[in-house]
């Protein structure tokens, strides 16, 4: 390995897929991703489609929603203050009253296993409140049918990416739970280091090891309201403008911030772990 790259600032998990999640200080990392991690979603009863911040203008309110994950049901708390299990027998009906959408709450991937997605561009030039053209993906990537993640298990994120999108917005700052992570990564290299970790593995701690798939192309998710953080725009429309790359080699350029990676080994990561960065053999 490597010399150290950087070390684990923080470590994120979205327990219910699009709404708000929490911090932890520790975390298990199985082949699926973090424990405990996009367990569940809302699934439209009637289209059989995943809920989606993707879609805003569809799903407004999903990110009004926090969700923690107590070792198999999640809590949810609502806009209002309300709190509910997962395993509420009413959860279906106040969720659908809540989203003006008949959903159901489940902890099982539809086969299919599709959302809707608006494309980013039209959302940075109409807004997300206009009635913008839509692609319809599937989720899950090689976890399609285990959990609810977009592409693959685990997504990283610098603190050098961060500082660069906060230094080109025009509010000077950008919140990182804009971007969703699983982990960000402290590190020293300026501009947007992920870039060059594709395809390269990523050791946290003394066994955990990743390998990184892809850069995460960013949707219109960054530049809605998270809780009591406001919209804005600029949190898409920097990448947009300043790092516009293709996910993979070959592939059409798309804004992009922080990578994918996939679990090439388990285990237990900590705040404060090192992480080093290395060829595959």
């Amino acid at each position: 390995m490597e010399a150290v790259l950087g070390r684990v600032v923080a470590i994120r998990r979205y327990p219910v897929k699009s709404m708000l999640g929490e911090e932890v200080l520790a975390a298990e990392l199985t082949a699926a991703g973090l424990v405990g991690d996009r367990r569940y979603a809302l699934v439209h009863r009637e289209t059989g489609r995943v809920a989606s911040g993707k879609h805003p203008r569809l799903w407004p309110d999903l990110l009004a929603c926090a969700a923690t994950y107590g070792g198999g049901a999640v809590r949810l708390t609502l806009p209002d203050g309300q709190t509910l299990s997962s395993a509420d027998p009413d959860v279906d009906r106040v969720l659908s009253k809540l989203l003006g959408q008949p959903v159901r709450l489940t902890d099982t991937p539809p086969a299919a296993g599709l959302l809707e997605r608006a494309v980013p561009e039209e959302v940075l030039r109409h807004g997300v409140d206009a009635a913008v053209p839509v692609t319809v993906d599937r989720i899950g990537g090689q976890h399609a049918g285990v959990n609810f993640v977009d592409a693959a298990a685990v997504h990283l994120l610098s603190t050098s990416t961060l500082d660069r999108i906060a230094t080109l917005s025009p509010r000077g700052a950008v919140e990182p739970e804009r971007y969703r992570p699983n982990l960000i990564v402290q590190t020293r290299v300026p501009g947007f280091p992920e870039n060059d970790w594709c395809g390269r593995a990523v050791q946290i701690g003394e066994r955990l090891l990743l390998c990184v798939v892809s850069r995460t192309a960013r949707c219109a998710v960054p530049t809605l309201a998270h809780g009591d953080l406001p919209r804005d725009t600029a949190a898409l429309r920097v990448p947009a403008t300043h790092n516009r790359v293709p996910r993979v080699p070959g592939s059409e350029p798309h804004p992009c911030a922080g990578v994918y990676a996939e679990v090439s080994r388990p285990g237990r990561i900590a705040i404060g772990d090192a992480v080093r960065l290395a060829d595959y053999d």
